[in-house]
């Protein structure tokens, strides 16, 4: 089976992708830089792993050291490499345009010079919906135009663009640009989950929050849209769901020769709104989540959500898990951790 290097593998959908392609047979190198990750997520991976977990190995380091990715890609021979590494908080990228585009994107340039060298040409990248910009309608396909309005999307754009040229210029690449939608959710273990550092800057892991009692309320931006309950809508996939797309991107990559460089989005398919998610999760974990409606967010789109038909003709992949499971693993995630990866061992081991 492929030997991949996973780049910012400790993250939330890295850490959960790792371990599930552990679960096909693969073996995998992580790069992190722990920047936005715990090196303890690494502890509860091994755990998780179990027999399979000498197939993982970590390596704390930053994607821009081209000597640290030359030693790397000198002493094994990866198959294929996924890309997640990346600072990914739009409103932090636009008090901080610099500190992004050096670490997205040079971080990215750096990446490719190294696959280059070794000849290591197969690459799926973690992009996102962001790329679409502010969409006038729904679903949304891969062919619609590309428009990000934050520096943070620009990066997910200018690498997208990259990708592209860097698969003209040489038909040994093959390049999956996964776009994501919204990923929630936790290993259904309850051993492994989304830890934002900082004010979480997503829907669910702040719902999170307030339902343990460490926030006062949720505020729901904007009740007055057009949609059936006035809030908004999102099209939110379980991390697990995502883990399998990339398990099915990495097999595309390693057997299609003339694959090029192609975007799939990685979506359910299905919109929820903000007043749905709220229900579902108080419905399938027993918690309250008092909110409050506000006024709209600006940049804040009506309705997204995404056009799957590509990603199970190409990937042969679709997602299975429900909003209740998203919920029930998040629940369980934040029941067993509510301190995520700073909650104190000895609550790890009641």
């Amino acid at each position: 089976m492929p030997h991949v290097f996973v780049t910012g593998g400790l993250g939330f959908i890295g850490s959960h992708t790792t371990l599930v392609l552990l679960e096909h047979g693969h073996s995998v190198v992580i790069l992190d830089n722990l920047s936005n990750a715990f090196e303890r997520v690494f502890t509860h991976m091994k755990k998780l792993a179990g027999d399979k977990a000498d197939k993982m190995k970590f390596v704390q380091g930053d994607l821009r050291d081209k000597a640290l990715l030359d030693k790397l890609f000198s002493e094994e021979k990866f198959d294929a490499v996924i890309h997640f590494a990346g600072f990914k908080a739009v409103g932090e990228s636009v008090e901080k345009p610099l500190e992004y585009y050096d670490n997205n994107f040079c971080g990215s340039v750096a990446l490719l010079e190294a696959m280059r060298t070794h000849k290591c040409m197969n690459l799926v990248f973690s992009s996102s919906c962001t790329v679409y910009g502010m969409v006038e309608k729904t679903p949304i396909t891969e062919d619609f135009p590309l428009a990000a309005v934050s520096p943070y999307g620009r990066t997910k754009l200018f690498q997208e663009d990259m990708y592209r040229d860097v698969a003209a210029s040489d038909p040994s690449w093959r390049i999956l640009l996964l776009r994501y939608f919204n990923p929630v959710g936790a290993h259904p273990s309850g051993d492994l989950g989304e830890h934002p550092v900082g004010i979480p800057n997503n829907l669910m892991p702040y719902v999170q929050q307030v339902a343990l009692g460490q926030r006062e309320f949720l505020r729901v931006f904007g009740g007055d849209y057009p949609t059936p309950d006035g809030s908004a809508i999102r099209d939110y996939i379980h991390v697990m769901d995502l883990a399998e797309g990339h398990v099915a991107a990495v097999k595309l990559i390693v057997e299609d020769e003339k694959l090029g460089c192609k975007p799939v989005n990685l979506g359910t398919g299905r919109g929820t709104s903000v007043l749905e998610m709220i229900k579902a999760f108080e419905e399938n974990t027993g918690a309250k989540v008092p909110y409050k409606v506000v006024d709209r967010r600006a940049g804040d789109t009506i309705a997204v959500w995404a056009a799957t038909e590509l990603a199970e003709s190409l990937l042969g992949w679709k997602s299975k898990l429900s909003l209740a499971d998203m919920c029930r693993d998040q629940w369980a995630w934040a029941s067993k951790y509510p301190q995520g990866y700073e909650t104190p061992v000895k609550e790890d081991q009641q």
